[in-house]
């Protein structure tokens, strides 16, 4: 893949945004503003969910409450039951508006918006906006009522949340440089979650909003608020389980058995692998925690192995350390599923599930590379290379490749050093 693709991706999307501001912003400034109130309150609400803005961990809409008003307004046609006629132009120009004021807190705290995000928001309240506004103010939908009519909107909606999820899995591939259709995947998937709440929330709101006025709004942002907040608790217990599965992964540095970061540098890979090779999100997570805790094993052993490289010892003492490494997970709690992978990674590569044997062949990399000169990552996988007849996967050695160029490791970077930014995300959204 050309590093220059993914920039280009980035270009055009922000170029888009840039374009698709500047136009509507000039637009409304020409035509003057419609319905000023309805302006108003659908400003305020957005610049309040932008005040909330989730400014923790990284998570798939860090503030729905916006999103949900951006998309109601962009799919609003009547209040209390007259027709408004804001137009596209006009929705685009509120909603980028009342973001960069909800922002200026989070700027001033040096926590400004992500330019990709911005972009992504505008783009997707655009097509929203551009799928519905000219078709209504010409009269196109005066025909529809009741169910048909929210049958309609749940149908805009579902085609603006496919195009926000093309928009987020391209930015991210320009960030990562991780394959397009995974990406994808994962972020479709991301909609059965806080997405669907934000789509239907903002088709509510423009439901509710036509029927009753603008008193609707602080009523139907309330669900929203506690789920997100119901988010945010659940996304900080999944940090603190994280950190304890990072520190105990640590143990076998601590007590000598492993080089220092080594489960950490075997994580990052493994997971950039697993997403290279399609793995969900689940998996991902799934694989992040067994590779971070493969060695775990190895402090059953009274004297350590050299430099904790458990490849050269044979078969039957390395099925027994991964017995072992498996008992000590059980015994903490965490999902057995993480288990078996950790007991299955001394197993004959053609048996083993996938998150086994990305990380038996990431592991072996790592051992052979790490500390070898300029020239042990090319020797190590040279090496796993001439053992995919028994030892090694194919598809994960060529994966393992893959990721090795795009992150410049393979031409002798440290392992894994460009790719601990992935460490954690795999599950996100």
């Amino acid at each position: 893949m050309s590093p220059a693709r993914p920039a280009r991706i980035l270009v055009s999307v922000h170029t888009s945004a840039a374009l698709l501001a500047v136009g509507c912003l000039l637009g409304t400034l020409w035509n003057g503003l419609e319905e000023r109130p309805v302006a108003l309150a659908f400003g305020l609400l957005i610049t309040v969910g932008e005040l909330t803005r989730w400014t923790g961990p990284q998570v798939r809409e860090p503030a729905p409450l916006a999103a949900a008003g951006a998309l109601a307004y962009a799919l609003l046609g009547e209040d209390a039951g007259t027709p408004t006629h804001h137009g596209m132009a006009q929705a685009v120009t509120i909603v980028l508006t009342a973001i960069l004021l909800g922002c200026v807190p989070h700027i001033a705290r040096g926590r400004g918006p992500d330019p990709g995000q911005l972009a992504r928001r505008l783009l997707t309240v655009g097509f929203a906006a551009v799928c519905f506004q000219p078709l209504y103010n010409r009269g196109l939908f005066e025909q529809w009522s009741g169910a048909a009519y929210a049958l309609l909107l749940a149908a805009l909606l579902a085609l603006t949340a496919l195009c926000d999820a093309v928009l987020a899995a391209a930015l991210a591939r320009s960030r990562t440089g991780w394959p397009f259709g995974p990406l994808l995947r994962d972020e479709l998937r991301g909609l059965l979650g806080i997405g669907s709440a934000v789509g239907a929330t903002g088709a509510v709101m423009a439901l509710a909003v036509a029927v009753a006025g603008l008193w609707a709004l602080p009523v139907f942002c309330v669900p929203l608020l506690l789920t997100q907040l119901a988010f945010r608790r659940y996304a900080a217990v999944r940090a603190t389980y994280r950190q304890t599965i990072a520190s105990l992964a640590r143990a076998t540095e601590v007590a000598g058995y492993t080089p220092a970061g080594h489960a950490r540098r075997v994580a990052a890979l493994s997971v950039a692998v697993g997403r290279d090779l399609g793995l969900s999100g689940a998996e991902l997570t799934v694989l992040e925690y067994a590779a971070l805790m493969h060695d775990i094993g190895q402090l059953s052993l009274v004297d350590p192995v050299p430099a904790g490289a458990t490849a050269p010892l044979p078969a039957a003492e390395q099925r027994r350390i991964a017995l072992l490494g498996g008992a000590v997970v059980r015994q903490t709690g965490v999902d057995a599923s993480v288990a078996v992978v950790v007991e299955r990674q001394a197993d004959p590569c053609r048996e083993q599930p996938a998150a086994a044997r990305i990380v038996r062949t990431v592991n072996a990399y790592e051992e052979k590379a790490y500390g070898a000169g300029a020239d042990g990552p090319l020797k190590a996988l040279e090496e796993l290379r001439l053992a995919t007849a028994d030892e090694h996967d194919p598809e994960v050695v060529e994966a393992l490749a893959r990721v090795l160029r795009i992150s410049g490791a393979g031409t002798g970077a440290t392992p894994g050093a460009r790719l601990r930014g992935g460490v954690g995300q795999g599950g996100a959204g």
